[in-house]
């Protein structure tokens, strides 16, 4: 059974950090790319971040040099480290792994920036 679990969430100041984690199981995980989303209240979901199987990294201009994606293939985990965070990043934030033949997603963790 294919499981994408994150982590990591929670409630942060306007200008502070936090560090995304997904963790995933029953999949070759080296072999997919990785990418993050997210969702806020009342709106679609937008891309934010992918890691390709390859090394290939590409982001979302509204996080661009704020946001980094990186990835731990002997762990099977992802990562999404955010920093100086501002309300307009309020939202779940959505882990996907996926290849040429599937796609999956975690759960999401809430990610809340306020003061």
């Amino acid at each position: 059974q294919v499981q994408l679990v994150e982590s990591g969430g929670g409630l942060v100041q306007p200008g502070g950090s936090l560090r995304l984690s997904c963790a995933a199981s029953g999949i070759a995980f080296s072999l997919y790319g990785v990418s993050w989303y997210r969702q806020a209240p009342g709106k679609q979901r937008e891309f934010v971040a992918r890691l390709s199987s390859g090394g290939s990294t590409n982001l979302a201009d509204s996080v661009k040099g704020r946001f980094t994606i990186s990835r731990d293939n002997p762990k099977k985990t992802a990562f999404l480290q955010m920093n100086n965070l501002n309300a307009e990043d309020t939202a779940v934030y959505y882990c996907n792994a996926n290849n040429e033949n599937r796609n999956y997603w975690g759960q999401g963790t809430q990610v809340t920036v306020s003061a």
